[in-house]
């Protein structure tokens, strides 16, 4: 029950019967009060609303029997040491699956290598199993369920007879969407293409990252306006004026392990795009820090850990490595995170009392804005041109 599995939860019971399965009992308490353990808009009032016909339970084996239809998604972080993504969870479901003797159309929704669904399932040769990338982003998850993008359900080479319960999967996903269904796009390719799809996709979006870092760095180190060279690049409708506000780095859940998978898989197939991409992260951060330490602090103030706005997510947020490079050359910090519980983070001191934090910092730094520090007189330093994700 992350963002993935509570969100699609959320969706799919508005209009069938969904048991959400997870390991901890206080998501599962929670979830079943009607309350949501992620800071998510619309998963709080749809959970809050009472309208949905869903059960949480730590019992998978029960759950799993009386399903038609199982949907895994757990996480599957990336391995740095074997350069590859940690299916572990994902086998262990399976396993359990196979124990049930069921018949269900099983759907994996987890991130995983190119490739992975034509193996496993020929090592589940009873399992029916399709895999469903995800276009999520972080504090909207289930406002992208309720307009998604596009819908891709892809089918293990062997497996050609699952079409049927790929295009059912399909309809279920557009039937428990708020657009028009028959407008939202759907795609049933090969599993293997669809797993390169959700790799792209991601991998495209890092690189887009990357560039308007790269040249926000350009500029900041050439004192020039790096807004008026963006909006002026971004006037080709073949660009575009969007996703290009400079940041800290991408950073997140999915943008830095999606980009290292789809570099591991490019193992023997020529490539440089992809390996320019991962290094181009680490030296902005290098670039931020730099930046950062020229200002001569005495404090550091680090002005929440979280992404996006609306998230209480800080899984390797771009500001963290930023923190890393201060760290290492020994600059006092102080981090102001109202969702943190707990006295430090990286051996840094968190505080909750934002009066506080603004007095004890001679410079706050800022991965994007906020009006909480429309005050602060002293010195600010973000990249975050529009005042915007």
């Amino acid at each position: 029950m992350g963002y993935v599995g509570l969100s699609i939860a959320c969706l799919l019971a508005q209009h069938h019967s969904v048991t959400a399965v997870d390991v901890i009992q206080e998501k599962v308490d929670l979830v079943n009060s009607g309350k949501s353990h992620i800071k998510d808009k619309e998963i709080e009032e749809f959970l809050g609303s009472g309208k949905l016909d869903l059960v949480a339970t730590r019992d998978a084996a029960a759950a799993y029997s009386a399903a038609d239809m199982i949907i895994i998604s757990t996480p599957t972080n990336y391995d740095d040491e074997k350069n590859h993504f940690d299916t572990s969870s994902i086998e262990a479901v399976l396993d359990i699956i196979e124990e049930c003797k069921t018949s269900a159309t099983v759907v994996i929704k987890s991130t995983i290598p190119v490739g992975y669904t034509e193996a496993i399932s020929e090592q589940h040769p009873s399992l029916h199993i399709v895999f469903s990338p995800e276009f999520l982003r972080e504090g909207k998850a289930l406002y992208d369920n309720l307009h998604p993008s596009r819908i891709v359900i892809g089918i293990p080479f062997h497996e050609a007879a699952l079409q049927p319960e790929a295009e059912l999967f399909a309809n279920l996903l557009a039937e428990g969407a708020l657009d028009d269904a028959e407008s939202i796009p759907r795609l049933i390719v090969g599993s293997t293409e669809a797993e390169a799809i959700k790799l792209f996709a991601n991998t495209y979006l890092a690189l887009r990252v990357s560039y308007f870092n790269e040249l926000d760095t350009f500029a900041e180190a050439r004192g020039l306006n790096s807004g008026e060279i963006i909006q002026g690049v971004c006037l080709d409708p073949r660009i575009g004026l969007h996703y290009n506000n400079p940041s800290f780095g991408y950073g997140g859940y999915c943008l830095p392990k999606d980009s290292k998978q789809l570099l591991a898989n490019f193992s023997n197939v020529p490539q440089n795009l992809i390996q320019a991409i991962i290094e181009s992260n680490d030296t902005r951060k290098d670039f931020i820090a730099s930046q950062i330490k020229n200002l001569n602090p005495n404090k550091v103030g680090i002005h929440r850990l979280v992404m996006k706005e609306g998230s209480d997510n800080y899984r390797q947020s771009s500001i963290q490595g930023v923190m890393e490079r201060l760290k290492s050359s020994q600059i006092p910090m102080e981090i102001y995170e109202p969702t943190f519980i707990g006295d430090d983070f990286m051996g840094i001191p968190v505080i909750q009392d934002i009066g506080k934090f603004k007095s004890d910092c001679d410079v706050i730094i800022c991965n994007r804005y906020s009006d909480e520090l429309k005050d602060y007189t002293g010195m600010l330093y973000t990249r975050d041109l529009w005042r915007r994700d």
